[in-house]
């Protein structure tokens, strides 16, 4: 059973996403915050796997709900969830340690699979978000940016680089283990040591930063 912290100040949004998760038997929901300042309390007395994060709430912003919630021993994934459209609010909640990225019109399938993908290690964001992520982080593709992302990458080994190249395609550990002839569990040691070493929160960062960099268009 996968448990949901909610973090929304409108009641009525809290509602709907309370039924909509609760109508998958995978979730439950243990507990809601009716804003920001109420994420790391609850976080603390609920133990929850994932938060599904309101980014703009009254008294604090859910970006730095998020980033409070990440800076958590053992902490939560985050998803985080907006009714406005893609803008620099998605960078700055990815850069606070969201793995999740969702507008609120999105279906309830698609808010359930972000809460199952986000606790099972992968990234997910809708397209419109996935959109915009792309475009950013490629809009000055031979700029300072992209060159100090290509710095960050250098220092990793082959297989770590590997690894980085199968979270930017979208794969799982068991699909880049298949892909690199090793098994998942050595998958995950080495993206757990590409994430420490490069100082990033999870898979998300990790592709963007590949994005950025130009690597995987230079195969």
């Amino acid at each position: 059973m996968i448990r949901v912290l909610l973090v929304d100040d409108d009641p009525l949004v809290r509602r709907s996403l309370r039924q909509i998760l609760d109508s998958d038997p995978r979730l439950t929901v243990v507990a809601e915050a009716d804003d920001g300042d109420g994420a790391v309390p609850a976080v603390q007395a609920h133990h929850p796997d994932v938060v599904v994060m309101d980014l703009r709430m009254r008294r604090v912003h859910g970006v730095e709900a998020t980033a409070a919630v990440r800076r958590l021993p053992d902490p939560p994934e985050v998803v985080a969830m907006t009714s406005f459209g893609a803008d620099e609010q998605v960078l700055r909640a990815l850069d606070a340690g969201a793995r999740g990225f969702l507008l609120k019109d999105a279906t309830p399938t698609a808010i359930k699979e972000a809460v199952h993908a986000v606790v099972a290690g992968d990234a997910s964001l809708s397209p419109a978000v996935a959109r915009y992520v792309v475009d950013h982080v490629t809009s000055d593709p031979h700029g300072p940016a992209r060159a100090a992302a290509s710095r960050e990458l250098d220092g990793l080994t082959d297989r770590e680089r590997a690894v980085a190249l199968g979270v930017h395609a979208g794969l799982t550990n068991d699909e880049i283990a298949q892909r690199m002839y090793v098994s998942a569990a050595t998958v995950k040691t080495h993206l757990s040591s590409v994430l420490a070493r490069l100082g990033l929160e999870g898979r998300v960062q990790l592709a963007i930063l590949v994005e950025r960099s130009g690597t995987a268009a230079q195969g």
